[in-house]
């Protein structure tokens, strides 16, 4: 079979053949329809976990992925070949991802089988992102008509926390280049900030001069992280991605929140998928690609410059 794979840590994505895999007795194999590039898979790659998970060489990138099941392993309940599933395929050892034409997995992973809700495309590009928007605005704790600043508003994290602040009631302030302040009000933002114009922290203190309810901030660097969080209300709540909160500058602010990891489950999917079926999400994908455009994806990803979900399509 093709795979994106790196043969070290930190080395270029490239395109090799390696064998089909052969599934565990509590493994699935799929056959992979649809993958999703989240910035996680290449840094993974890039090795974020070296020395933390083992990981096998060479290291298939992925995560996100949908497809039809080729096998299931003499332990496997619940899925059966024919299937169309979805999910999160990355388990131990690290390098099985399903940036290939077929992906093993443990069944215990977290899968669905296809709802009527979602095509195929949709349930690839949802499940990391959008849990981690559902779960990050979950979190938030903040009552309706609150104000929320999303950092980083049109990429996949962001135009699901844009959306499900909006559903929730919350009053969302999106951060977004102006070609795209009109999508961002689509999508339910009471405002929109460019952040290529200032620095958001200067705009927002303008803007709202007493302070915010709530940040979600899925790009800043420490510095505009911090000058950000200290314009958040005392008991609000100061969420990154990119780990690179304080915690004792947090406590001195009186606010909850800091570095942001996902923790999945069943039931947080189960949540999302509501929201897409109720029409509260639209589902941005940027572009469609082909395995052999990969490489090229994850540079650009590695630069920011998403628009959406960048999806890889099998044929």
């Amino acid at each position: 079979m093709r795979a994106a794979a790196v043969e070290a840590f930190g080395a270029k994505v490239e395109l090799i053949e390696l064998p089909k895999p052969e599934a565990r007795s509590d493994q699935i194999l799929v056959k992979i329809s649809v993958a999703a590039i989240n910035p996680f898979d290449w840094k993974v790659a890039d090795g974020i976990l070296k020395g933390k998970a083992p990981h096998v060489f060479p290291l298939v990138l992925g995560n996100d992925a949908a497809g039809v099941v080729e096998y299931c392993g003499e332990d496997v309940t619940g899925f059966s070949a024919g299937d169309t599933i979805f999910g999160q395929f990355l388990h131990m050892p690290l390098g099985e991802g399903p940036y290939a034409e077929y992906a093993r997995v443990p069944a215990s992973n977290l899968l669905k089988k296809l709802p009527e809700a979602l095509d195929i495309f949709q349930a690839a590009a949802l499940p990391t992102a959008g849990m981690t928007a559902l779960q990050m605005v979950e979190n938030l704790d903040l009552p309706e008509g609150a104000t929320i600043l999303v950092v980083g508003a049109t990429g996949g994290v962001g135009s699901f926390a844009v959306q499900l602040g909006a559903a929730k009631g919350l009053k969302v302030v999106a951060t977004a280049r102006a070609g795209k302040a009109a999508r961002m009000s689509e999508f339910g933002a009471v405002a929109t900030i460019d952040h290529t114009a200032s620095p958001v922290s200067e705009q927002i203190r303008q803007l709202y001069p007493e302070g915010i309810d709530g940040l979600i901030d899925l790009m800043s660097g420490d510095a505009e992280f911090s000058a950000l969080a200290s314009q958040v209300k005392k008991g609000g709540t100061a969420f990154t991605t990119a780990f690179v909160a304080d915690d004792v500058q947090l406590k001195e602010l009186s606010l909850k929140g800091g570095n942001f990891e996902l923790s999945a489950d069943h039931e947080l999917l189960d949540r999302l998928i509501g929201h897409v079926a109720s029409g509260h999400v639209t589902i941005l994908v940027d572009r469609t690609i082909s395995l052999d455009d990969v490489p090229e994806a994850i540079e650009e990803s590695r630069k920011g410059r998403s628009a959406g979900k960048t999806l890889i399509k099998f044929d």
